[in-house]
């Protein structure tokens, strides 16, 4: 498994490829920018290796303790953190929640001491129009966590493979399930002769 160090190296590396490809494709700087800057922050701080004590966790500074339920729910390189789409999506959907329960406490609070008017429903509507109104800008954002978090993920799978194909061969590029030794039977009776 590569260091931390190799992963910043690949993610600092590669991010003058993804942002040319996507500007190549889209033709739009603003695209652009949220691709490039989701992948540089899910390359650095939003990867894979936040289900252990890693220089990504480290990197949190003293907020690092909100990644320390997730840690302790996951098996780490599991397919629910390092898994193509679903390690993404999950790991939006933790901090997603920790960012909401934090926003209705500080809102809640702000009502109560500076007689704020708002109700609930019209924070929701407006929450959810910024969704709809900028899905675009979501997707573009997301796909780039994914692309940092992936480059990490396959670094990972691959410099495993490669430690394992100098250990065992093309063999150990195989999955495991599939290679089958066979077991020599021998029989226990012997012939004797009349």
């Amino acid at each position: 498994m590569p260091s931390g160090r190799t992963h910043d190296r690949i993610t600092m590396y590669t991010l003058p490829f993804v942002a040319g490809v996507t500007f190549w494709q889209t033709h739009s700087s603003n695209v652009t920018l949220l691709v490039a800057g989701g992948f540089l922050f899910g390359g650095l701080m939003f990867g894979p290796d936040l289900d252990i004590y890693s220089v990504q966790f480290q990197r949190w500074g003293f907020l690092r303790w909100i990644w320390l339920p997730y840690q302790k729910s996951l098996r780490h390189r599991s397919f629910l953190s390092h898994g193509p789409i679903i390690g993404t999506i999950l790991r939006v959907i933790y901090l997603g929640c920790l960012l909401a329960i934090l926003a209705i406490f500080v809102l809640t609070i702000a009502q109560k001491l500076w007689n704020l008017s708002f109700t609930w429903q019209d924070l929701g509507g407006t929450v959810w129009r910024s969704l709809v109104d900028y899905d675009t800008e979501y997707i573009a954002l997301f796909l780039g966590l994914e692309l940092g978090a992936m480059s990490h993920s396959l670094c990972d799978w691959g410099g495993s493979a490669y430690k394992r194909f100098q250990k065992q061969g093309v063999r150990g590029l195989l999955p495991s399930g599939k290679i089958k030794k066979r077991k020599v039977r021998r029989s226990g009776r012997t012939k004797t002769k009349n």
